[in-house]
């Protein structure tokens, strides 16, 4: 049990680089505008609000893993509640000043804090360094894996350096003695909403469906008129070096409102690297998107191999027709593109290799099914229970 006047801890490694890499993935497909400036979260809520409930399986062995070991630290085994689970990232500009967790009135239920890092200092970003105003250690240097644990009260003030570059990436837990607070109960309540009851669903049922176009605009104070900064799905597309096509964006002209351009991004649309179009479509730009991070996460890993069906790849080289329409969705969702590639850091995905990528459309309705299937299987569970917990047994 933690006796120090200022407890906390310390799990080197507790998170593995793989799995690191997957929660990165599932973030910077998924994330909205943060809490705070140039921060970005994606809630469980928010991932099961946009069609995307199977993605919060990863999270689960790791929620249980935490409160052990918060349970065991400061010695209230069977007493904690996970309040919060969400991952958040820190863009350049983003900081905390010192303060602790259960300053705001609104956060008092808020017991423990645990951190985890799933990118490392000076390698993926520069600043952020976590500092406590007293005890030991006074600095945290977060490194990928990592995990940091204290007291969310007056005992471990805290603050983050701003962020210089690159994007800074936590997972980050709350947990709570106040059994009102729990997450689980809100989750399953909103999971049960969820069309589970197909044993062997379609890739349609499970598409990511975007949320409201200002949860994705950057700055958010510019969400109302869209004037100037950038859609962050956009932008996330654009520093790996993407761009979405739409043929419908042709019939837009500057008479047309705002909102005529963003439908188009819950409509097909097809991808652009490069001089060649990708000549599939993707259901919408967040399933865009989460098919490009996706194959971004494992490119490191593919190999032109037999693994992959070997359907014909059709690749065109862009008209100057598919030109006006690229400029016309760019000039309408990323009006500043030098903000965008600050905010997000330009970053390269290697040389065009449709056939990697063409391939990792299946791996990704292969790892979306398995997830897809786990949860028709443990939801029951889940509801009979009143709780989220993991099952080595029944996860195949």
């Amino acid at each position: 049990m933690a006796e120090s006047e200022h407890p906390r801890l310390i799990l080197h490694k507790f998170l593995s680089p793989d799995l690191c890499k997957e929660l990165e993935f599932i973030h910077k497909s998924c994330s909205t505008i943060g809490y705070r400036k140039n921060v970005f979260s994606t809630t469980l809520s928010h991932l099961i609000a946009t069609n995307s409930p199977h993605l919060i399986l990863p999270f689960i062995p790791i929620r249980e893993k935490l409160k052990e070991k918060v349970e065991e630290f400061f010695g209230c085994e069977y007493e904690l509640f996970i309040e919060f689970t969400g991952l958040i990232s820190w863009s350049k500009g983003a900081s905390i000043s010192w303060h602790s967790d259960d300053n705001r009135p609104y956060l008092k239920q808020r017991d423990y804090a645990a951190v985890c890092y799933l990118n490392s200092y000076g390698v993926d970003f520069g600043g952020g360094l976590f500092h406590f105003q007293d005890g030991e250690p006074t600095t945290f240097i977060p490194m990928a894996g990592d995990v940091l644990i204290y007291t969310a009260d007056s005992r471990n003030v805290h603050s983050v350096e701003e962020i210089t570059k690159g994007e800074r990436l936590t997972l980050t837990l709350w947990f709570t003695r106040d059994k009102s607070h729990d997450e689980d109960v809100k989750l399953i309540s909103f999971l049960t909403k969820c069309p589970f009851n197909c044993s062997d669903p379609s890739p349609s049922d499970y598409l990511p469906l975007p949320a409201s176009q200002n949860m994705y605009w950057f700055p958010p104070e510019q969400s109302s008129t869209y004037q100037s900064g950038f859609d962050i799905r956009f932008a996330r597309l654009h520093v790996l070096g993407y761009k979405p096509y739409s043929s419908d964006a042709s019939s837009l002209t500057k008479k047309h409102s705002s909102s005529d351009f963003s439908d188009i991004l819950l409509e097909p649309l097809s991808v652009v690297r490069g001089n060649e179009l990708f000549d599939k479509e993707f259901a919408n730009l967040s399933h865009l998107l989460q098919m490009v991070q996706f194959y971004h996460w494992k490119a490191p890993q593919l190999q032109r191999s037999s693994e992959f069906k070997m359907e014909p790849i059709k690749v065109v080289p862009i008209s100057t027709s598919h030109r006006e329409n690229i400029c016309r969705l760019t000039v309408e969702f990323l009006k500043d593109e030098h903000l965008a590639e600050t905010i997000f850091h330009c970053m390269s995905c290697g040389e065009n290799d449709w056939v990697n990528f063409c391939g990792t459309v299946d791996l990704w309705e292969a790892y979306t099914s398995k997830l897809w299937h786990k949860m028709v299987v443990i939801l029951p569970k889940w509801v009979a229970n009143q709780s989220i917990f993991y099952e080595p047994n029944g996860w195949v």
